[in-house]
C-alpha cells in the first residue's frame, strides 16, 4: 500500500472511531444489576471518608475537580465530562454502582481496578460525603 493510501486508511479509521467513540458517549452508563446491589463492606466513619478523599486527590481530582464536580483540568479535552459526584443522580446511584463504575471504568474513565478494593470502597464512601 502506497503511504498516502496508508495515511488515508488511518484517518478515515481514526475518524469512524471517534464517531463511534462519540455514540459511545451518549448511552446511558449503568450497572449490572448484580454490581447494583453490592453492598460497601467498610462500615461508614470519617477515618475511612479521610482515606478515601486523599485517594480521590492523587487519582481522581485531574478530571472530577477538588471539589468533585467534575471540573478537574483535564476535564475541558473529555467527552463525556466526568460526573459531578455532588450531583443528586450520583448521590441516587448506589454504593455498588459507584464502585462498580470506579472499578471497570468506560472510554476516558479509566480502571481503576489495580487500586486495592477497600481503596475504591473508602473512595465511594467519600463520595457520599459530597452530598449537596
Amino acid at each position: 500500500m502506497s503511504p498516502l493510501r496508508c495515511r488515508a486508511a488511518l484517518l478515515a479509521a481514526g475518524l469512524a472511531l471517534m464517531a463511534v467513540g462519540t455514540v459511545w458517549a451518549d448511552t446511558p452508563w449503568t450497572a449490572p444489576d448484580l454490581a447494583k446491589s453490592k453492598k460497601n463492606p467498610i462500615a461508614a466513619n470519617s477515618k475511612v471518608a479521610v482515606q478515601g478523599k486523599k485517594l480521590a486527590q492523587t487519582n481522581c481530582a485531574s478530571c472530577h475537580g477538588t471539589t468533585g464536580t467534575g471540573n478537574g483540568p483535564a476535564a475541558v479535552a473529555l467527552n463525556p465530562k466526568p460526573a459531578d459526584w455532588t450531583s443528586k443522580k450520583t448521590q441516587e446511584a448506589t454504593d455498588g454502582e459507584i464502585f462498580w463504575k470506579i472499578t471497570t471504568g468506560r472510554g476516558s474513565m479509566p480502571s481503576w481496578k489495580h487500586l486495592p478494593e477497600t481503596d475504591r470502597w473508602a473512595i465511594v464512601q467519600y463520595i457520599r460525603t459530597l452530598r449537596k
